[in-house]
């Protein structure tokens, strides 16, 4: 016997066994790997699926929402052109003197060109917090000025934590100033105050 020729016989025999079974307990566990990873997988792209469905269940409901809102700002306009409506309603409710805007008083008195309706007018609010009056119908002088202060609060608690450090108790007067026309009366009271704050 050439044991030269059979150890390394056996060493390539036994070499091929570990490795046939090696191979095999690893090919077991990515098998079950796999599925583990497969089962994972499956639960995440459910949960996909399940906020998807809420996000689009949330935006038609925004959507639905802005709708709804835009139909009341129309109804609200068409009720300011019927004029029979207009001063049925406005004789029992109205508590400002209504003029026409006058574009060239305004402008004189704050030195800028002035916008009817614009509530950034009023001294306190800006574009965004003029964007939540918006949202909760108050988009002109008038309305702002027939609105209490506590209303005025709770508009600006709607925008967070960031909008209520804001105190409103001057905006309802600011605005009616406007809606009356009383310019001059406006900027004078605007120079004493500090922040739109008494």
């Amino acid at each position: 016997m050439d044991w030269c020729i059979i150890i390394p016989i056996l060493v390539g025999l036994i070499s091929a066994l570990l490795g046939y079974l090696l191979g095999k307990h690893l090919s077991s566990d990515s098998e079950e790997n796999s599925n583990s990873n497969n089962g994972e997988l499956l639960t995440l792209q459910n949960k996909i699926a399940s906020l998807e469905a809420e996000l689009d269940a949330c935006q038609k409901s925004k959507l639905g929402l802005t709708s709804d809102l835009k139909l009341a700002r129309e109804a609200s306009k068409n009720i300011d052109t019927n004029s029979s409506v207009v001063s049925s309603l406005t004789s029992s409710v109205e508590t400002a003197e209504t003029i026409p805007f006058d574009a060239a008083a305004a402008k004189a008195a704050f030195g800028k060109k002035i916008k009817q309706d614009d509530l950034k007018v009023v001294e306190g609010i800006g574009p965004k917090i003029e964007g939540l009056f918006h949202n909760f119908g108050i988009t002109t002088w008038k309305a702002l000025g027939e609105t209490s202060v506590k209303k005025c609060q709770e508009v600006l608690n709607s925008g967070g934590d960031r909008y209520r450090m804001h105190k409103p108790t001057t905006w309802p007067k600011q605005a009616k100033l406007a809606a009356e026309g009383k310019w001059k009366k406006l900027k004078k009271w605007q120079d004493e105050l500090d922040g739109g704050k008494a």
